[in-house]
């Protein structure tokens, strides 16, 4: 199953290497080949349509892998196939903040984000936030169960958290209390 989480290894909270989610958009070029290059979507099934070899996995690959892939699958057709895949918007990094925030929504999650950089995007806490006591839903690579991830923003700012300020993976849910 193709993993929702486009950020591989972020144990130490440091990407190692982008992945491709859906609704990212890619553009696909084949050198010397104007016919087969183009810019795709990746749909929610994690898949790209390109001509001659219609649907493809592109969620949860690399954008070398895909090239690898494309590039495959398109020797079928012509001997040294050269593919470059270039990820020209990068939808799939979101994370969710819901409850007292001053504007709860979507946001794109930047690289090494964290939640309280998060809740800063969000505009901060409304006053009636319990800031200690947030928690963040997370579900692991091809799992149905949910992490919960208890945080409290005292205890980041004291130091007084084992990890410090949690490093969000793609698809997380903040929830402000």
């Amino acid at each position: 199953m193709a993993s929702p989480n486009p950020v591989r290894n972020l144990t130490d909270g440091a990407p190692r290497e982008y992945v491709i989610g859906a609704g990212d958009v890619l553009e696909i070029l084949v050198w010397k080949n104007a016919d087969l290059s183009r810019t795709v979507t990746v749909r929610p099934d994690g898949k790209i349509s390109l001509p001659l070899i219609n649907d493809i996995q592109a969620a949860g690959l690399t954008p070398m892998e895909l090239k690898e892939q494309i590039a495959k699958e398109l020797r079928k057709f012509k001997e040294v196939p050269e593919v470059s895949v270039i990820v020209n918007e990068a939808k799939s990094r979101v994370v969710y903040i819901t409850g007292q925030v001053a504007r709860p929504g979507v946001y794109p999650l930047g690289p090494n984000a964290t939640v309280i950089q998060a809740i800063s995007l969000a505009g901060g806490f409304t006053p009636f936030a319990d800031a200690n006591n947030m928690v963040v839903l997370r579900r692991g690579e091809g799992s149905v169960k949910e992490q919960r991830i208890e945080v409290s923003y005292k205890a980041i700012l004291k130091g007084q958290t084992k990890y410090g300020d949690i490093a969000l993976q793609a698809g997380d849910t903040i929830v402000v209390p």
